[in-house]
């Protein structure tokens, strides 16, 4: 036998700033640069009750963990739940299982963060928000932490949601923040823009985009879903956060090669990781137009999870369970 943490997600949602995890998923994605394995999400959906079942992995062999993300989201609960398996990399015994639900934001949000930090300007003072959910949230929170923004606009389609968001990063952050009336408004003299969006169509027009513009684009990861215009993919530095996800679920890359603007395959300037590990120098100019395409890997989940999971052994928290390996459960009796 050999015991692992069980952390529910009160255990682990006070244990890091998103600057930890901007940190922490950084470094992750150097690993991956330089050759650690990672795999886009296996995603399985059921008709009736309509839901999704997902997964994704990557070993992180410097960090010592290896593990990802298993969730479910619709069926009959009409919820979501996100359970995160972390193992020791080099044992390969199981550390935790972690309710990965607190982190998602933020782990999500550092990906987005550590991608504004390689491929916008350094100059970049002004911050443009699509969406108003928790992982709009989480964007904000871990991005305000890589640049100083002066200014943050922010649209989303309910009034009330992109007040109440602007009215909390008002107070939270240096930056005056603002709601908009629309997706323009947001995107006029932007240096860097977010979208955090649930929508299957673009959200943001290519001619808002302004050279030397970084796009961060997270809300989707479905072949027939886009947030971003084609023509705007095509113009731009394209950097997935994972090179094979492009071609799988990054619904904004395969629109803009289903109208014909770029061959599949191609297109695909470098991978989050290849930034980060140097292959690839990301921005070369000042007018060049940068677009992260991030789906959720597990790139991001294992290092933040590592990362909680170590804070909180340190502390004492969570509750033990018994793990027995498979030399002694696996009997056929």
């Amino acid at each position: 036998m050999t015991e692992a943490l069980f952390l529910a997600s009160s255990a682990v949602d006070d244990l890091a700033e998103p600057a930890d995890y901007v940190a922490a998923v950084r470094d992750a994605y150097r690993q991956v640069g330089e050759g650690a394995p990672a795999e886009p999400r296996t995603k399985l959906f059921n008709r009736e009750p309509p839901g999704m079942f997902t997964t994704y992995a990557a070993v992180l062999p410097e960090t010592g963990a290896m593990g990802g993300y298993s969730y479910s989201a619709g069926f009959g609960a009409e919820d979501a739940w996100f359970m995160t398996p972390l193992f020791d990399a080099e044992s390969g015994a199981p550390l935790a299982l972690i309710d990965g639900a607190s982190m998602n934001p933020f782990k999500t949000g550092a990906a987005g963060a550590v991608a504004v930090d390689a491929l916008a300007r350094e100059d970049a003072t002004e911050l443009a928000v699509i969406g108003s959910g928790a992982q709009a949230r989480g964007q904000v929170a871990t991005t305000a932490t890589v640049r100083e923004f002066e200014a943050v606009r922010v649209f989303s389609p309910t009034a009330e949601k992109r007040e109440s968001f602007a009215a909390d990063f008002d107070d939270r952050l240096d930056a005056d923040v603002s709601a908009v009336a629309s997706a323009s408004d947001a995107l006029a003299g932007a240096d860097v823009v977010i979208t955090a969006t649930t929508a299957s169509d673009p959200v943001i027009a290519d001619a808002d985009v302004e050279p030397g513009t970084h796009v961060t684009a997270m809300g989707q990861y479905h072949p027939k879903k886009n947030e971003l215009p084609p023509a705007l993919v095509a113009r731009a530095t394209y950097v997935p956060d994972l090179r094979a996800r492009a071609t799988q679920d990054a619904g904004s890359y395969l629109a803009a090669v289903e109208a014909d603007l770029i061959e599949e395959g191609e297109g695909i300037a470098a991978d989050l990781g290849e930034v980060i590990a140097g292959d690839h120098p990301g921005r070369t100019g000042d007018d060049e137009v940068t677009v992260f395409d991030s789906g959720g890997t597990g790139v991001e989940t294992v290092a933040a999870a590592h990362m909680l999971y170590e804070r909180a052994s340190e502390k004492g928290r969570g509750e033990t369970i018994d793990f027995a390996p498979a030399s002694e459960a696996l009997t056929g009796e």
